[in-house]
């Protein structure tokens, strides 16, 4: 065995409702981000980065593109002898027939011969759609120092906006002593980032308790962690100081993108020593035409500008046409922006095709416009009208 073994599960099957079009045929964890990236990359970097060698995701909704991608252990140095990427999904038990992950804490509990297997001193759990970098070899580090049961990430958010988040309120030493979702009027501002470790002994004893619950959500939030305190385990805060994001919703993954042009925001993709990686091996180069206009812009490798952009971030692929104009947006990969199109304050989904002349967004507004497939067809229609 490992000394001090920690494995990681990542929690890959949500669907993402909330970014509509996005992930009407792609797990959220797969949406693309900063212009050759995939959501997913940021915590399978993270666990590179901090020498995890084994990780499990866990994958459920539209599985199959985010599972291949996922696979590729090499992409993020996983491959080592030992380790490696492993995707989970439900599948057919003798005892229990086909089922679905149910919750958070069902999906980690229907992998214990997993975590059994990789013989885990401590499971580390991952969200995997926010967008941060995190040392979590310092994590486990304070977790044993403390000689916590489970040792949960926290991050200071306004006050004001605290009731969007599960809050952990604590003692003077950081230990939880209480856990509240998304209160309407919270006692602290430490939110949770959805990072957890577990010593695994007792983990897999709450887990196994909780599948037995017909009356449990089996959601770490609402079943676990409260099991824990109501026990008088000790559940310890770690605070986090860097850049962290919940992309659940199509303004949030605009702002994490837009982040990317601001100095000071702590979202660098530049720094050497902690890598984010994504596969991009078939990317082609940029090509920025005569007659481009580009102001603070993130421009990827394969897009394709003759048009004017203004602090905006283009994926690979993208093409903006002649006297077309781009102003605080966000383009997807393979979006070609039609000659003398105008594009304001819009997040473009992968594959559409902006018509020439056409104008969509508003300066003025407060939310971000979705341009997808559906929201071209039904304005050419409207103009055939």
């Amino acid at each position: 065995m490992k000394k001090n073994n920690m494995v990681a599960m990542i929690l890959a099957g949500g669907r993402g409702s909330r970014l509509f079009d996005l992930t009407k045929k792609v797990a959220k964890p797969a949406v693309h981000f900063g212009g050759k990236y995939r959501i997913i990359d940021f915590a399978l970097s993270n666990c590179a980065n901090s020498h995890i060698s084994t990780v499990g995701v866990l994958v459920q909704y539209e599985s199959i593109l985010l599972s291949s991608y996922s696979a590729r252990s090499s992409t993020w140095g996983l491959d080592s002898k030992g380790g490696g990427v492993y995707v989970l999904s439900p599948r057919e038990k003798d005892e229990t027939g086909l089922g679905l992950y149910n919750g958070t804490a069902d999906a980690i509990y229907q992998n214990l011969d997993f975590l059994d297997q990789e013989e885990a001193d401590y499971v580390l759990v991952l969200s995997g759609d926010h967008i941060y970098k995190m040392d979590y070899e310092k994590m486990l580090q304070a977790h044993i120092d403390t000689n916590a049961e489970a040792t949960i990430a926290v991050i200071e958010v306004p006050k004001k906006e605290a009731s969007r988040f599960g809050i952990m309120n604590t003692d003077k030493d950081d230990r939880i002593i209480e856990f509240e979702e998304k209160p309407k009027e919270p006692k602290s501002n430490l939110a949770s980032m959805g990072v957890y470790i577990f010593s695994y002994k007792n983990f897999r004893k709450y887990l196994k308790e909780d599948a037995k619950n017909a009356e449990s959500a089996h959601d770490f939030g609402k079943s676990i962690i409260p099991a824990y305190l109501a026990d008088g385990l000790k559940l310890q805060a770690y605070r986090f100081k860097g850049y962290w994001k919940d992309v659940g919703t199509i303004d949030s993954l605009w702002e994490a993108n837009m982040d990317l042009l601001k100095d000071n925001s702590g979202l660098d993709l530049f720094d050497p020593d902690w890598k984010i990686y994504t596969d991009d091996a078939a990317a082609t180069p940029q090509c920025i035409g005569n007659k481009a206009q580009i102001d603070n812009a993130f421009i990827t490798q394969g897009a394709i500008i003759n048009g004017k952009v203004n602090h905006s971030v283009i994926f690979s692929g993208a093409e903006i046409c002649e006297d077309a104009k781009v102003d605080e947006s966000v383009i997807m990969n393979n979006v070609t922006v039609g000659k003398g199109a105008k594009l304001t304050r819009c997040l473009v989904a992968d594959d559409v095709r902006i018509p020439e002349g056409m104008k969509l967004g508003d300066d003025k507004s407060k939310e971000i416009l979705l341009v997808s497939k559906a929201l071209i067809a039904k304005k050419v229609g409207a103009e055939h009208e």
